[in-house]
């Protein structure tokens, strides 16, 4: 697991492998640039809304949904379209299986079109992908920092740079004690895809 540095400071922390895992070199650059291209002209990307302060907002991100189909008791408003496998993701999903032993049914893709698209902080500790949810992450175009928080303690914040073609692993009790975001920049950005495969109880 790669080090994390500490928010404007010269520390660094290192996750313990049962939370995080992180391989920097997960696709080969050419692998990483026909996928990203491809996805980028060939999902169907979609801005949806979401609840902040009381009034519905537009998330700052494009994003869509593929995977198995799978009843979901979520509102109309809130229930993401489901899109069946394409043969690149199919592929992508079964090289992580197959390389590190986890299964999965579906993959979030979020694209960050530019350094103003973010997602604010959260955890993944949705009922619908169990107690202990693992999440593979894989980033594809402009390299983002991934930041870390304590629930408990906002002042622990850690910060990953997540490159073109990396994999990070996300797993254990990390979403029961940790929040992480990808924050907007004042730095221009170019185009970032991130898929998260997950997979989601019926």
């Amino acid at each position: 697991m790669s080090q994390l540095s500490l928010f404007n400071s010269e520390e660094f922390y290192e996750f313990p492998k049962d939370l995080l895992e992180h391989r920097e070199n997960f696709l080969q650059p050419k692998e990483a640039d026909e996928l990203k291209d491809h996805l980028l002209h060939t999902v169907q990307w979609e801005q949806r809304t979401q609840k902040m302060y009381d009034k519905m907002v537009l998330t700052p991100r494009l994003t869509a949904w593929y995977g198995e189909s799978i009843e979901s008791n979520e509102s109309d408003n809130n229930k993401k379209k489901t899109n069946p496998w394409t043969p690149e993701l199919l592929f992508l999903k079964e090289k992580i299986e197959k390389e590190f032993g986890y299964r999965f049914n579906g993959v979030l893709l979020n694209l960050y079109r530019h350094n103003n698209d973010s997602v604010a902080w959260h955890r993944d500790k949705e009922s619908k992908y169990g107690k202990r949810p693992i999440i593979a992450s894989v980033s594809l175009g402009q390299t983002r920092n991934f930041d870390f928080r304590k629930m408990d303690h906002h002042q622990s914040k850690y910060s990953l740079p997540l490159t073109h073609g990396s994999l990070l692993i996300m797993k254990g009790d990390l979403q029961e004690y940790w929040e992480h975001r990808i924050a907007k920049s004042t730095i221009p950005m170019n185009e970032r895809i991130n898929l998260t495969f997950r997979f989601r109880l019926r």
